[in-house]
């Protein structure tokens, strides 16, 4: 009689991480950061730009092509007390959902004034209401902004780019020297379409050389969309991970797309996700049949994949959800073993840092 399958808990997915290893500026070069190869153990250590030569002819490499909004805007209330949006998507019309920082939330009703207010040049919000329940964790917002301007163009216009709470340097940033740094680093090479409050961090590795490269290597390549919401930021807090209440967000798969996973299927290739948002959604798409939509999907250990082959993603934060997902792709304890090698090996961790390539477990 086999052992019946483990229950995890919350607990599992913690680990002790030196803070000296958490990457607050992205690597010199693009590709010149490192590789984790744990398709098998123990793991190779390489630098990125070696992927091609690990994939076949006749892969399929699958990337999101969202692309990153400046989404963070500073402002404050009628009282004169300061105020933070992140706006999270952007609804009808000038209706717009984002999370609110502030130290007393105003009520519904309320008008606040972003970047000076419309009178300063900046623009003025109207909350509605709490999103997307009364009991919602997010807030509605109506924008006022010039004639015609959309939230999309005030956003451009005002706003600042979301880096993770985990980057420390300066980040509100009239004056930040950083800033154009990472206007062009904290985006991929390839986004395409606006609306992600964070990057998909794993495609930010990949180069034109290494695009150059696949291609001449005969491995294809397709894109899906999916809008990173800063959820994928929030640990889960609790112990029992059914009690997880997961964060949405939205997806598409193109029809290109779908002609080409059939191609890489027929040809017997491997489909290869670039990041867990890609993951979440091809494998959406498998369980529900729907090409675009809203996603909650909650990947943990016991999970039966239908897609994703080999998986590129970068080293996430303990107790997240990602850690959770990864650990299901390709085996909890093998997981644990990678972490503790690139922890020995000082790879850099998180949005900035290194990457890992993993095998789907059988």
């Amino acid at each position: 009689m086999s052992p019946s399958p483990r229950t995890h808990t919350l607990s599992d997915f913690d680990f002790e991480l030196p803070e000296l290893l958490i990457a607050q500026h992205p690597a010199p070069e693009r590709s010149g950061s490192r590789l984790l190869d744990g398709r098998a153990l123990p793991p190779t250590d390489r630098i990125f730009r070696e992927l091609p030569q690990q994939l076949a002819p006749g892969d399929l490499l699958v990337f999101n092509d969202t692309r990153v909004v400046k989404a963070r805007v500073f402002g404050e209330k009628a009282s004169g007390g300061k105020l933070e949006l992140l706006i999270e998507r952007v609804l009808t019309g000038n209706e717009v959902v984002a999370h609110m920082k502030v130290s007393k939330k105003p009520l519904p009703g309320a008008t606040v004034h972003m970047a000076g207010g419309k009178a300063a040049g900046g623009f003025d919000a109207t909350l509605l209401a709490r999103w997307p329940d009364a009991d919602g964790p997010l807030f509605r917002f109506a924008l006022h902004g010039p004639a015609g301007e959309t939230p999309w163009e005030l956003m451009e216009r005002h706003g600042h780019l979301p880096l993770p709470p985990y980057i420390e340097r300066q980040q509100n940033a009239d004056h930040d020297p950083h800033e154009s740094e990472d206007s062009e680093r904290y985006q991929t090479v390839f986004a395409r379409t606006p609306g992600a409050v964070a990057a998909p961090t794993a495609a930010l590795h990949f180069d034109d050389a290494v695009l150059a490269a696949l291609a001449a290597r005969g491995v294809e390549r397709a894109s899906v969309t999916l809008h990173v919401g800063a959820g994928t930021f929030q640990p889960v807090k609790t112990e029992s991970l059914a009690e997880h209440r997961m964060h949405s967000e939205w997806y598409e798969v193109p029809l290109a797309t779908l002609a080409a996973l059939e191609r890489c299927r027929a040809r017997g290739g491997r489909v290869v996700a670039v990041g867990t948002t890609t993951v979440r959604t091809l494998e959406s798409w498998a369980r529900s049949g729907q090409t675009t939509g809203e996603t909650d999907i909650f990947i943990t250990p016991g999970f039966a994949f239908q897609v994703v082959d080999l998986l590129v993603t970068n080293f996430h934060l303990p107790k997240s959800t990602l850690m959770m997902l990864v650990s299901a792709f390709a085996g909890y304890e093998h997981v644990m073993q990678l972490y503790r090698h690139a922890i020995a090996q000082r790879y850099r961790f998180f949005s900035y840092g290194d990457s890992m390539l993993l095998e789907r477990t059988r």
